[in-house]
């Protein structure tokens, strides 16, 4: 008899558990879609906000949608899109924040990749000038770098090229201002190793014809005649139409731009005859 109680009060509590269990689940559910609720308004207010050039508010949104809900598929959406609120306005110290919070919050979010190249483009768009200060195209630079090598089948690796080839001609520029100072300067050896640091490491750029020159100019001038000559024949082999061709081949034949100046005179001159002997 008293075993048959004990099951019966077992079979009660069992059910009872089970029941408050059921009803736990029910209200567990019910809070859980009110807060996903919630942020999705949030969310479709912070797009509102934006669309409306609202950015700080906007962003604000978007941070208190994630944080409503940080579990949910939103979340990640709400935090770059707070990121990306700040940078539509040029907030890039809130957005370099806010991306950087991503990267390392959602590491294996679909959007990395778009997260790296917004992060490179608040960099990039924060250079001023490249002779004064280099932070902002080095790490411009390393977040493109990053994509092309991790990610070069998207789009933003392809976008990420072209930014790369406007880096390196900043780059190559400022070498060149530096090299050109050292030069004027008659300081040589640190002129001749910035002229070198252009043709080694920014080959593709615009600046790789006077850089061979000035290394030409340089070498002949401290009595290099060998190194000057190899530099003139680089020149040549591959630009030999250029003006800075002509300007190194003028090192070695000192009276080669008086005879073009002399040539230009003559047909100049034979121009004016002929119009004069016309009008005649």
């Amino acid at each position: 008899m008293i075993f048959k109680v004990k099951n019966c009060i077992l079979l009660f509590i069992f059910l009872f558990l089970v029941s408050c269990g059921k009803e736990n689940i029910k209200i567990s559910e019910i809070v859980e879609n009110n807060i996903e609720l919630q942020m999705i308004d949030a969310y479709k207010k912070g797009f509102e906000l934006l669309e409306k050039q609202d950015t700080l508010l906007a962003a604000k949104k978007f941070n208190e949608a994630e944080l409503l809900f940080p579990q949910s598929i939103w979340a990640p959406k709400s935090a770059l899109m707070a990121a990306y609120s700040y940078y539509s306005q040029d907030y890039y110290v809130d957005a370099i924040y806010e991306l950087k919070r991503f990267i390392s919050t959602y590491p294996k979010d679909k959007n990395i990749p778009y997260a790296h190249f917004l992060l490179g483009m608040c960099y990039f768009e924060q250079i001023v000038d490249e002779k004064k200060d280099l932070n902002s195209i080095v790490k411009a630079k390393e977040q493109f770098e990053f994509l092309i090598n991790e990610y070069s089948q998207t789009d933003f690796a392809l976008d990420s090229k072209f930014k790369m080839d406007l880096i390196n001609d900043i780059l190559a520029s400022k070498e060149m201002y530096i090299g050109r100072y050292y030069l004027k300067k008659q300081k040589w050896i640190p002129a001749i190793n910035r002229f070198k640091k252009v043709i080694e490491e920014y080959e593709t750029t615009i600046y790789v014809e006077e850089a061979l020159h000035r290394l030409v100019e340089v070498h002949h001038i401290v009595g290099l005649t060998n190194e000057s000559k190899k530099y003139a024949n680089l020149l040549g082999y591959n630009y030999q139409s250029s003006m800075w061709y002509k300007k190194s081949y003028a090192v070695f034949n000192q009276d080669y731009e008086d005879n073009i100046k002399k040539i230009k005179k003559d047909k100049k001159r034979n121009i004016i005859k002929k119009l004069k002997d016309f009008l005649d």
